[in-house]
């Protein structure tokens, strides 16, 4: 172990660092965009008996092909992965935010109008609170997800976990993809371990129960 520690100790540091910092950039952005987008289809729910199929077919296309269509436009830079996996993470969380706000009972709608507050007051004050488990939890699976994503940048040589990953394959060494393999992993559980305390805080109480985990 101490061998392994002194061989790779310096070079799995980085990659952990450079690994979570794909993550959390992609994670951030995605969770920006598919908020903003997945409001804006509740407001005009007709679009989005055309535009969910769309983002449905387009999450298909594997990931290392997406990446490598985008290496060729922005050639090899970090963006050129943000990118990528932004674009992934965001559709979770599209879906979940539409579902969700679509999901709030006309009741609280109707109280809210009732109150005198404007549609964007609703939105704010009573939907997206409402919705917000919901949301939270196609946060956690876009996160979850993104982290065996990131594996991906090792095929454009721009680092992270998959460089071990893709090093030990080629020279069938057990040792190097798992050094690349359980930090992934472990860093996976903690980022979905820290979400869930998220979607716990952002929960009202009478709906804890039926958190979607």
């Amino acid at each position: 172990m101490r061998e392994l520690f002194d061989l790779y100790g310096a070079m799995l540091g980085n990659a952990i660092l450079v690994h979570t910092g794909y993550v959390v950039a992609s994670v951030a952005i995605g969770f920006v965009l598919g908020m903003v987008l997945g409001v804006l289809l509740s407001r005009i729910p007709q679009w989005s008996s055309v535009i969910l199929p769309i983002v449905s077919v387009f999450q298909t296309i594997p990931g290392l092909v997406f990446i490598g269509l985008l290496y060729l436009w922005l050639d090899m830079q970090p963006a050129t992965v943000i990118i990528a996996l932004s674009i992934y993470a965001m559709f979770p969380v599209l879906k979940n935010t539409y579902t969700g706000i679509l999901g709030v009972e006309g009741k609280y709608i109707e109280a809210a109008k009732g109150c005198g507050l404007s549609r964007l007051q609703t939105l704010f004050k009573v939907e997206l609170p409402l919705a917000m488990p919901t949301i939270i939890a196609g946060l956690r699976m876009a996160a979850v997800y993104t982290v065996s994503w990131a594996v991906l940048a090792a095929m454009i040589g721009l680092g992270g976990l998959g460089d071990f990953i893709y090093q030990g394959t080629s020279a069938n060494n057990d040792t190097l993809i798992l050094i690349g393999a359980i930090p992934a992993a472990i860093l996976a559980v903690v980022i979905g371990s820290l979400i869930d305390l998220l979607q716990k805080k952002v929960t009202p109480r009478g709906m804890q129960k039926g958190v979607d985990r």
